[in-house]
């Protein structure tokens, strides 16, 4: 299958309430590649790579887990990055 990449950026409480380890648990699952992060202004980067049924999936399972905390999504298309292998937390 083809592969895609997208920036996503998570606002709202999601700093401080396991959010990157669970988004690194989803994206493993999902054998997506990449890495998530905390920002300075209290949002959360994340970099998805793989299918897109599986990128929607982990971002479904991500919803699922911290609907509550988000107080918006922002989804960019990206290049697809062959430098990245596994997916990780990064700072």
């Amino acid at each position: 299958m083809n592969q895609t990449a997208k920036q996503i950026i998570f606002t709202g409480r999601v700093q401080g309430v396991g959010f990157r380890y669970t988004a690194q648990r989803a994206a493993s699952r999902y054998d997506l590649t990449g890495f998530v992060r905390n920002c300075p202004d209290g949002s959360v980067e994340a970099f998805l790579q793989g299918t897109k049924p599986n990128i929607q999936a982990c971002l479904d399972d991500l919803k699922d887990a911290f609907g509550g905390y988000f107080r918006d999504i922002n989804t960019t298309d990206q290049p697809v990055n062959p430098q990245y292998h596994d997916f990780r937390i990064t700072y």
